[in-house]
């Protein structure tokens, strides 16, 4: 019932707003990955300098002159867990490579009927689900390009939806005070359509005649809908003080399904040891209930030159509440 009320509450924006929000597939690759880029208000296209660096921008994926994987875990709306997890591997002047994988599971509903409003006993599920393959290089000391090569499903029951896409990122690093600048273009490919068993249906041709076969099976022909194509770029500057670190970052953000917005975030590390962060999402854009976003970090040697890291990252939704953000990661 929850999930009911939830996607209910999604629909009544989007019938007062006058953007295309709900006219693409796949909405889940739009929810932002990692409690740390979470907590900068995902103002991160121009920083992606950890393992989130395989969603938010490939092109960082070549500054990281680790090997390491990272486990994030988001508590969704209405009970629905979203979890993210990736790999990345440095093969020194070959570039770098990742693979990550995006799986969000709805949990089973129970079937209900006109005859019976109060449940069948059958249970259906959904989920959504997308792998992605980087492959990441430095063309100099300060450029860099990335690509992700994905395949994405959505699958609700019995029916199951299916597309193709690319990431694009760079990365520059200018020689004005150590300023980045970064761009990406996400999600570029197939469009997705429904199919399934679900779709076959028993149909009357002609339901005035008598005595005619009222049993055809048929099937339903669903639409195909383009995937959510992101455009960002953004600027990042760190500020440096004896031990300690600021980071300041700033997302322009363009999509095809909604209007244009605006993320800011920072980042205050202390001795690269503890951190803590904040930012604000989706400035300038109407209708939307993001807004603050806070988080921390801890890092810890367990031994020389491997590193764990614990992140945690809250996100106001007004009206809907919050999501909080869970992330575990080593590098080595």
């Amino acid at each position: 019932m929850k999930r009911i009320i939830f996607l209910l509450i999604l629909l009544s924006y989007v019938s007062f707003g006058q953007t295309k929000v709900g006219s693409t597939a796949a909405p889940f690759l739009n929810i932002g990955v990692g409690p740390r880029a979470i907590s900068m208000g995902g103002a991160f296209v121009a920083t992606a300098n950890d393992m989130t660096a395989l969603y938010w921008n490939p092109a960082g994926v070549a500054r990281m002159e680790a090997n390491g994987a990272l486990f994030a875990h988001t508590r969704w709306f209405a009970d629905i867990s979203y979890n993210w997890a990736g790999v990345l591997v440095n093969m020194g002047s070959f570039g770098s490579a990742g693979l990550s994988l995006i799986y969000l599971n709805y949990g089973e509903m129970e079937v209900t009927t006109l005859a019976e409003q109060d449940g069948t006993g059958e249970f259906f599920s959904a989920k959504d689900i997308a792998i992605s393959l980087t492959y990441s290089y430095n063309l100099s000391d300060r450029f860099s390009l990335g690509i992700n090569a994905k395949y994405i499903s959505q699958k609700i029951w019995n029916c199951s939806a299916e597309a193709f896409a690319l990431d694009l990122g760079t990365l520059f690093i200018s020689d004005i005070y150590g300023l980045r600048i970064g761009a990406t273009i996400s999600n570029f490919g197939t469009e997705m359509q429904l199919d399934g068993k679900d779709l076959f249906i028993l149909y009357d041709v002609n339901p005035d005649i008598n005595g005619n076969n009222d049993q055809i099976l048929a099937k339903l022909k669903t639409d195909a809908y383009a995937l959510p194509l992101v455009f960002r770029v953004g600027i990042a500057k760190d500020f440096v003080f004896q031990n300690n670190r600021l980071t300041i970052g700033i997302d322009a953000i363009h999509p095809n399904d909604n209007a244009e917005a605006v993320n800011i975030g920072g980042e205050y590390a202390f001795n690269e040891n503890v951190f803590i962060r904040a930012g604000y999402k989706s400035t300038f854009l109407t209708n939307t209930e993001e807004g603050i976003t806070l988080g921390f970090g801890l890092k810890y040697e367990l031994s020389p030159g491997i590193y764990a890291n614990l992140d945690y990252a809250y996100q106001d939704f007004g009206v809907l509440s919050y999501t909080q953000h869970f992330g575990i990661g080593i590098k080595f």
